[in-house]
C-alpha cells in the first residue's frame, strides 16, 4: 500500500513536468530539449538556497524563475540566432550542466536537517508518503488553474493560435517570436518548479538528476498516456488529465517492477511503455478499419450466397 501511495504522490509531483512539456510540445509544436537541463537546474537552485537558510517557498519560486531564464536563452537562440529548436535546446541543456555545478559547488547537495515545503505542520501529521500526495495535489490544482486562466486570456489565445497555424497567426498581427519566448519561459519555468519540489521530496539535489533523456521520456509518457486513456477532452480537462497520466505512468512502472524486473532496466521499461502508448492509437485505427472492411465484405458476399443481411438464408428477389 505504501508503494502505491508513494507512486501516486510522485505522479502528482512529476505531473508538473508533463504540464511544462505540454505547452511546448503540444500547444507550440516545438521540440524543446531544454527540459533535460531545466529540471536539475530547478533542483540545484532550490536546494542550494534552502541550505543557505532561504525560506523553502521562496527557494521554490526561485527555481521557477531560473527555469524561465533557461527557457529565455533557448527562445533567443531560436528567434534571434535562427538556430533550430532541437539544437538550441541541446546547447542550452549542455551549458546548464556547468551552471548547476557552479550553483551547488559540488555534484550533490543534501537537505538533511533542513526545512522544506514538506515541513509544514499539517503535512508532518499525515501518514508516511501522504505528504507528497497532498502537496502534489495542491500544487497540481494551483498550477493547472493558473494555466487555464492564462490560456483563456487574449494573450493565451494568441499563444494557442500560433501553435495551431503560424501563418494565420501572422496575418492576425500576432508576433510568433514573442509567443515563442513566452511559451518556452513558462514551459521551462514549470519544469524548474518540478525539479525543486521533487528534489525537496527526495531530500537532495544531484547534478545528474533526470539526465540521459529520462526527463523528457517521463514528460512525454504523462502526455501520451493521458491522451490514450482520456480522449475527446477540452483544453482545461486535458491539462488536468496530464497529471493523471503521470500517476498512471508511475503505477505502470511500479507494476512492472513488482513482477520482478530489476530497477536497472527502468529506462528500458520507460521507453517500452511510452512506445506502446504511442503505437496504441495506430493499432486501434487499423483494427477498426479491418472490422469495417470485414463487415462490408460480408455484406457484399450475402448477395451471392443467397443470404440476406440477417442471415436468414432467403434468396434475394430481383
Amino acid at each position: 500500500m505504501n508503494l502505491i501511495v508513494s507512486a501516486i504522490g510522485q505522479g502528482f509531483l512529476w505531473g508538473l513536468l508533463g504540464l511544462g512539456l505540454f505547452l511546448s510540445f503540444r500547444i507550440m509544436n516545438t521540440t524543446d530539449m531544454t527540459v533535460e537541463g531545466t529540471f536539475p537546474l530547478g533542483a540545484a537552485v532550490s536546494v542550494s538556497l534552502i541550505v543557505q537558510g532561504t525560506n523553502p517557498f521562496l527557494a521554490t519560486l526561485a527555481a521557477f524563475v531560473a527555469g524561465a531564464l533557461a527557457g529565455l536563452v533557448t527562445a533567443l537562440l531560436i528567434t534571434k540566432g535562427k538556430i533550430p529548436s532541437l539544437l538550441a535546446g541541446i546547447l542550452t541543456m549542455t551549458g546548464i550542466y556547468s551552471i548547476d555545478l557552479m550553483v551547488m559547488g559540488k555534484s550533490n547537495v543534501s537537505l538533511l536537517g533542513k526545512k522544506t515545503i514538506y515541513s509544514l505542520a499539517f503535512l508532518q501529521k499525515l501518514p508516511q508518503y501522504f505528504d507528497s500526495v497532498v502537496a502534489g495535489t495542491i500544487l497540481m490544482v494551483l498550477v493547472t488553474c493558473d494555466l487555464i486562466w492564462f490560456l483563456s486570456t487574449d494573450f493565451g489565445r494568441a499563444f494557442i493560435a500560433t501553435g495551431d497555424n503560424l501563418q494565420m497567426a501572422k496575418s492576425q498581427g500576432i508576433s510568433p517570436q514573442q509567443m515563442t519566448v513566452a511559451g518556452l519561459m513558462i514551459s521551462n519555468g514549470l519544469v524548474g518548479l518540478c525539479g525543486a519540489v521533487v528534489a525537496q521530496s527526495n531530500g537532495y539535489a544531484d547534478v545528474n538528476m533526470g539526465m540521459g533523456t529520462r526527463t523528457i521520456v517521463i514528460a512525454l509518457a504523462s502526455i501520451i498516456i493521458s491522451e490514450v486513456v482520456f480522449r475527446n477532452l477540452g483544453l482545461a480537462s486535458r491539462l488536468f488529465a496530464v497529471s493523471l497520466g503521470s500517476i498512471i505512468y508511475r503505477l505502470l512502472l511500479l507494476a512492472v517492477l513488482q513482477v520482478g524486473l530489476s530497477s536497472n532496466n527502468l529506462n528500458l521499461i520507460s521507453s517500452l511503455v511510452l512506445a506502446a502508448c504511442m503505437m496504441l492509437p495506430q493499432v486501434e485505427e487499423k483494427l477498426r478499419l479491418k472490422q469495417t472492411f470485414m463487415k462490408g465484405f460480408k455484406h457484399d458476399q450475402s448477395k451471392f450466397t443467397g443470404t440476406d443481411r440477417f442471415g436468414s438464408g432467403r434468396r434475394p428477389r430481383y
